[in-house]
């Protein structure tokens, strides 16, 4: 049994009624009649704790309705919880939806979470040493170049994990990463326009995480090995960026193109701009041009025609991500968290069969 009708200056209890303190690690603590050290014990399910003291701590934490701050945690028992994120984007779907999921992870974990923007002008090795000294881990998105530049530059002894590209078929990066193979989806979206009896399927590319062709990357991969196994030619790639501008420059110049019946885009932003392209140059989709986006962004069913596209859970790609870091911080104490849904095939309006 304890008492917490014990007060003292400026506690929750001398305050109005509607603005009451929350308790702390230290009250919870000083009912229970024990160190804030046990406490952090309890919390953490540590097994050197005395099973009457555990309870007594436990019915402190209910009573008092104490719930875990993380950054007030780290202050108090010296345990750091906080992570850091590196991303050169933070607009773009794949990225804010990944970053969704490690803030949901994270803070489900009582841990707080941190992003820094990388741009061009940075020096990588500064910022990456600025980001470790949290000492909590690292978190870095390779989903571009800059990304994957700042994911090699990752001192060894620094926790980190990565969501990146599909690496290539038998290899892997050399610190924890997680990544969905969209290699094969995008070998099965153009395997699907070629099966509705499209010649071949050009391609408006995102840019690769590595080097400078557009030829490059796991997508554009993905799609000229389901062309060369077809036996059908293989158009150059188009596209000089991730956004819809970028899109729409390239739409332009396959609508006049009167070969190109089928076109595969890097992503939905990209997609929405070969849509508009389109429109503008008298091509009906998909009458006279099947549209495939990627990665099912949430405005991706609403646009006429709603865009078939390739679903990425980006979201369990953070989570997973973020399970693989505290892995990494609590060795043996936590497994990873689920792998994320593979990729998947959306059919909707905006691709159908060729009309000679």
């Amino acid at each position: 049994m304890f008492v917490t009708g014990h007060t003292r200056l400026g506690s929750s209890a001398d305050l109005p009624q509607g603005q009451q303190k929350a308790a702390s690690i230290r009250d919870v603590a000083q009912a229970a009649g024990v160190s804030y050290q046990t406490v952090s014990r309890v919390i953490n399910g540590h097994p050197n704790v005395r099973e009457e003291t555990r309870k007594r701590v436990q019915e402190a934490i209910t009573v008092l309705g104490f719930r875990r701050n993380a950054t007030a945690f780290a202050l108090a028992s010296g345990v750091n919880r906080s992570i850091t994120v590196l991303t050169s984007n933070t607009l773009l779907y794949g990225y804010a939806a990944t970053l969704q999921g490690l803030e949901e992870a994270s803070r489900a974990a009582g841990h707080t979470l941190g992003v820094r923007v990388l741009t061009p002008e940075d020096d990588l090795d500064r910022t990456i040493a600025s980001a470790a000294d949290t000492g909590g881990g690292l978190v870095v998105i390779g989903f571009d170049r800059l990304g994957a530049a700042a994911l090699d530059r990752v001192p060894a002894h620094v926790p980190c994990a990565a969501v990146v590209e599909a690496p290539p078929p038998g290899s892997s990066p050399g610190l924890p990463a997680v990544w969905a193979d969209d290699r094969e989806a995008a070998r099965a979206a153009t395997a699907h326009l070629l099966a509705l009896g499209h010649d071949t399927v050009h391609y408006v590319a995102i840019p690769a995480s590595t080097g400078s062709r557009r030829s490059v990357g796991p997508r554009a991969e993905g799609r000229r090995q389901a062309l060369e196994s077809a036996g059908v030619a293989v158009p150059e790639p188009s596209g000089k960026g991730w956004d819809a501008q970028a899109g729409y420059e390239a739409g332009k110049k396959l609508a006049r193109n009167p070969e190109a019946t089928a076109i595969l885009c890097g992503n939905d932003d990209l997609a929405l701009g070969v849509l508009r392209a389109l429109h503008h140059a008298g091509r009906r989709v998909p009458e006279d041009v099947s549209v495939i986006g990627f990665d099912d962004a949430p405005h991706s069913a609403y646009v006429t025609p709603s865009l078939t596209t390739v679903r990425m859970d980006f979201q369990g790609l953070g989570r997973a991500a973020f399970g693989l870091l505290r892995t990494r911080l609590d060795t043996g104490q936590h497994a990873p968290t689920a792998p994320p849904a593979e990729p998947a095939l959306v059919l909707r309006e905006s691709a159908g069969p060729r009309r000679t």
